[in-house]
């Protein structure tokens, strides 16, 4: 079904491999079409809970976008790139399904763009992350200028973008680019412990999670329909009320047993 990633669905967890170790697994429009259709299966497979995106080899997540491929756009061409990367790494964003990044070596321009639209991230050891656009005389274009702000602040944004420096793992673990480090080896499992436990969670709460937590978040999603984060949240609090999970949780706590959740 897909040339340029692999997929692989276990116990609910849907993990997205980019398969271009050859190429670090650069982007490149492949790459970008089957995302696009990896993550259109990850919100309408009710089969899958969460996902993973990964990068094939232990070298790099992805290494940035393919070069090669569009060094002779023009600013019509560039300007469309651009939109199209941001619409599917938005989707990633605002699934109502969680979506994990297990960084495992370089994420790089759109690989770091990538990974900072995953809901967390994880990493392994060998990690590093960067937007080192400046470099080609380009910026960041897939949404690395807004997202690298609203996760580690305006003044480190601005010096890693307008320097190009590449930062370890140790370093992105300060300054809160992800969430936790381990070895390569353990990094899918040290992911997958992390959303089967999710898993365990209403799916329905998970899902109103995302959305109030990304309206606080996001620049262009201060106000949804001319509402606040905090009547946004007091609106998903009702809609939860509405939910047999809501019922079956409560009675749960009241009983003294574990919640069977369905996602109703």
């Amino acid at each position: 079904m897909y040339t340029t990633i692999l997929t692989d669905l276990k116990d609910g967890i849907f993990t997205i491999t980019i398969n271009r170790p050859d190429k670090l697994n650069a982007l490149n429009n492949a790459v970008f079409t089957d995302l696009d259709g990896a993550i259109n299966e990850v919100y309408t497979n009710v089969a899958i809970k969460s996902a993973i995106i990964t990068g094939a080899g232990n070298k790099s997540f992805v290494a940035g976008a393919d070069i090669s491929e569009f060094s002779s756009y023009n600013k019509e061409e560039a300007i469309t790139l651009s939109k199209r990367g941001q619409f599917i790494f938005s989707k990633i964003e605002n699934s109502p399904k969680p979506i994990v990044a297990a960084v495992n070596g370089f994420a790089l321009g759109g690989g770091c763009e990538l990974a900072m639209a995953c809901h967390f991230r994880i990493c392994s050891e060998n990690a590093k992350f960067g937007q080192p656009e400046v470099n080609l005389g380009l910026i960041p274009g897939y949404g690395g200028t807004q997202r690298l702000t609203q996760l580690i602040g305006k003044s480190k944004s601005m010096e890693l973008q307008m320097t190009a420096q590449l930062i370890n793992a140790e370093e992105a673990l300060q300054l809160k680019l992800v969430n936790h480090i381990t070895t390569a080896e353990n990094l899918i499992m040290k992911t997958t412990e992390i959303l089967q436990l999710i898993q365990t969670k209403a799916p329905i709460a998970i899902s109103k999670i995302i959305e109030c937590v990304n309206t606080a978040v996001l620049s262009d999603s201060a106000y949804t329909n001319g509402k606040s984060g905090y009547e946004k949240e007091a609106e998903a609090f009702g809609d939860c009320f509405n939910t047999q999970d809501m019922k079956e949780g409560t009675s749960a706590f009241m009983e003294k047993r574990t919640a069977k959740f369905k996602g109703l």
